[in-house]
């Protein structure tokens, strides 16, 4: 048992045999109480911390294809991550500036987080530029799935939406937040307002303007939140300005 004490036991041990002959155990008590304690932590330490690594590694395992972990490929902005989720992967079309994550299963050299150029391209390893705008993420990787092919046996690919910027609104003037607002999903002019914080306290809630390319289009808030003449609530195309004065 002594073997395993630290040091300041043993010595503590010692100076009890010189001074009685025997170990008295109330001299040794307090040591011997100590020195266990801090074995057994010693010993309790390297289970607790396997334990708390097992669900990711466990996770990892059952995935049957790709495990992204928190390091693979972070979000450009605070905003970057929900804007790409919000994204129908079947539906929503990729255009210019949009960031995707593109996952080749064993494969992490490939992998990566990219931009759409202006001419809709992207550039990747082993495949060299490929052209993804107008496409949905699905049909982007059953693409790169095709691309990886001829180069690969059998890749695993996955595509995500990390952000979405080729779809926007604008809105100015007198609201809580101005801006450029990412258009996921479908967003009617009072939806807009809501998120850019509402109107300010001296804004004119009965003409608000939307810019759509050469048109001028108008917005009543008064009217449309007591239910009146509600087809003025049109729904927001990409590019255009809210106007609040």
């Amino acid at each position: 048992m002594q073997q395993f004490l630290p040091r300041w036991a043993r010595a503590a041990s010692w100076r009890a045999r010189n001074a009685g002959g025997a170990v008295s155990v109330r001299a040794l008590g307090p040591a011997l109480g100590m020195a266990v304690g801090i074995v057994l932590g010693a010993a309790l330490a390297v289970p607790a911390a396997a334990q708390r690594n097992a669900p990711a590694a466990k996770e990892q395992n059952e995935s049957g294809g790709i495990q992204q972990t928190p390091n693979d490929l972070r979000p450009e902005g605070p905003n970057a991550e929900l804007t790409g989720a919000l994204a129908d992967p079947k539906s929503f079309k990729i255009g210019p500036e949009d960031v995707i994550a593109v996952l080749v299963w064993k494969e992490p050299e490939l992998s990566g987080a990219f931009v759409v150029r202006p001419d809709g391209r992207i550039t990747l390893n082993l495949v060299g530029e490929v052209d993804i705008a107008g496409l949905t993420p699905m049909e982007v990787q059953q693409k790169l799935t095709e691309e990886f092919g001829k180069v690969l046996k059998n890749p695993v690919v996955s595509v995500q939406m990390r952000a979405i910027r080729s779809s926007k609104y604008y809105i100015t003037g007198n609201v809580g937040k101005t801006g450029m607002f990412p258009l996921v999903v479908k967003t009617t002019v009072l939806e807009a307002l809501t998120l850019a914080g509402g109107l300010g306290e001296w804004a004119n809630k009965k003409k608000i303007v939307i810019l759509r390319g050469k048109q001028r289009l108008f917005f009543n808030y008064s009217e449309v939140i007591k239910g009146k003449k509600l087809e003025q609530n049109i729904e927001l195309q990409n590019g255009d300005f809210i106007i609040v004065d």
